[in-house]
Order: structure tokens, then sequence, then C-alpha cells
């Protein structure tokens, strides 16, 4: 799965956050600020990271603009995936004062948050060089902001698991146990899909007990693409491994940190989902700098 950024995706999220920053206006600059004053800024990196969403200030600040028929001259000087430095500059931009300091706020907002996911995934994909693992994220992301959450997931190395609800049927403890059993929850999924071949199925295991119920669900001509480990100490998530062998993609989750995610990679195990990405990752400190 390839996630990519369009106007048509993202220009509502960000009409959104305008209005809901700046609703009838901005009553600081527009009482400073007349609406020719023209100014110049940049987009200042104040700490190392990866660069993501290097698009959003200019929709943000253009959208901003296009009220007021303001002009807007855009530079770039970084692309999405780079690893800058520290006091690197990543863009400039030109356009009236009222323009950029009604911008500027939900500008850095978008920016800020999008570095500082793919800048974190970079972390967990560089600790598993050399392992053949996998890192990817889950659906724990910031309401609304799916899209952008899991394309910088991608932009720091990292792969997407499912996008939603609607294209990946995972059978979680809730629905086996609704179900009745593991098992009753394989079969229907594989009764209600067998149109839909292209929908992988994926089971939530919690014990090895599980492990060994679904492979016996791949012995009588079920299908499940993927086996997760949810909350298997490592000897455990070995042993998962070891059974699976390569009748399905495996995957662990739950507690799985920096600083065990690659003690969890040396198991064999095919992908580790890290919530973290999306649901605890620190904003890369960036400045919109008037010149």
């Amino acid at each position: 799965m390839v996630t990519t950024l369009t106007i048509d995706s993202v220009l509502p999220l960000v009409r959104l956050a305008l209005q809901e920053d700046i609703a009838d206006g901005d009553v600081t600059t527009n009482a400073l600020f007349a609406p020719e004053v023209r100014s110049n800024a940049h987009f200042l990196v104040k700490q190392a990271g990866v660069v993501c969403g290097i698009s959003l200030p200019r929709m943000v600040i253009e959208e901003v603009a296009a009220a007021s028929n303001d002009a807007v001259h855009w530079q770039t000087m970084a692309n999405d995936g780079d690893e800058v430095p520290a006091g690197m500059v990543i863009a400039t931009v030109e356009a009236s004062a009222r323009t950029l300091l009604q911008a500027e706020r939900t500008a850095l907002n978008f920016l800020q948050r999008m570095c500082g996911v793919a800048t974190l995934t970079k972390t967990y994909v560089r600790a598993l060089d050399g392992t053949g693992t996998r890192v990817i994220d889950t659906r724990k992301t910031i309401p609304g902001w799916r899209l952008l959450d899991k394309y910088a997931v991608q932009t720091g190395g990292g792969k997407n698991h499912r996008f939603g609800l609607f294209d990946m049927a995972l059978i979680k403890d809730n629905h086996r146990d609704a179900a009745g059993s593991l098992t009753n929850a394989i079969r229907e999924c594989n009764h209600a899909l067998k149109e839909h071949p292209h929908i992988f199925i994926e089971a939530e295991t919690r014990t090895l007990a599980d492990v060994r119920e679904v492979l016996e669900c791949l012995a009588s001509g079920l299908k499940v693409q993927r086996i997760m480990f949810d909350n298997f100490p490592v000897p455990m998530v070995a042993e998962g491994v070891r059974l699976v062998g390569t009748q399905a993609t495996t995957e662990a989750s739950g507690g799985i940190t920096l600083a065990n995610i690659r003690e969890y990679a040396e198991t064999g195990v095919h992908e580790i989902s890290v919530g973290a990405l999306t649901h605890s990752a620190p904003a890369l400190d960036i400045s919109m700098k008037f010149l």
C-alpha cells in the first residue's frame, strides 16, 4: 500500500483547520498591518529530523491568500524524506504580512506534526537495520489525520498497515469473543469475503494455543494471510514464528519500544506494529521566521 497526498485529499482538512483558527478574522494582525504590506519569511528547522509534509505550509498560505487575491511566492529547499540538520532553512515565502501571520500557526501545526512522525519512524526503522523486519503503523492516529499520519510513517521509512476498517479483515479479541471462537470468526470471514479475494484476513492471537488454532484453520483450507502475536514476550514470538513458518506473514504487536524492538525483530518476525509512531510522536521543532 502506498499512501500519497493530493490537493483534493488534503484541502478539506486545511480549510477546517483555518476556519478553526481564524474564524471571522485575525484581530491582532488586522489591527497592525494594512493589506498592501508585504513580508518575507522562512521555515527554519531547529532540530535535526526528517522533512515531511513540505507541501502543506504552502497549501495553507495559498488558501489564506486566495481570500484576498494575494500573490504568494514560494521556494522549497528540501523534499519529503530528506534528513536535515538543525539550523537548515527548508522553505521561503513572500506574501502579504496579513496572509503570512494568519497562516503561520496552522502551517506549522501541519509541518511539525508530520515531520515529527516521520522522524520518530526513521528512528524505529534504523533500530531494525539488518534484521529484515519491517516496522508498521496502526490506526491510532489523530481523528481526521489518518492520511497525513500514514503518509508521514511511510516518509520515515515505515510501512502502512491497513488504512481503515474497510481494506483488511482483522479479527481481534472482541470479534472472536462475540463470534464464539477464533475458528468461528475465521470461518465466517472466509465465507463473507470469498468474492473479495483481494481483502486479506489477519487473525490476532493471544496465546500459542491460538496460533495453533489458526494453523489448523489453514490446514482445513481456510485463508489467513497474517497472524498477529499480541503482547507476546520475545520467547513466545520466536516460538510463534517457528510454528507459522512460511504459512502466513507474522506480526508482533503490543508493548514494543525502541528499547526492545530489535530483540523482537531478531526472532524473525516479519513485521512489528508500533502505535507510538502516530499516537506519541513529538512535533519537530520548526519555526516560521520573518526576515
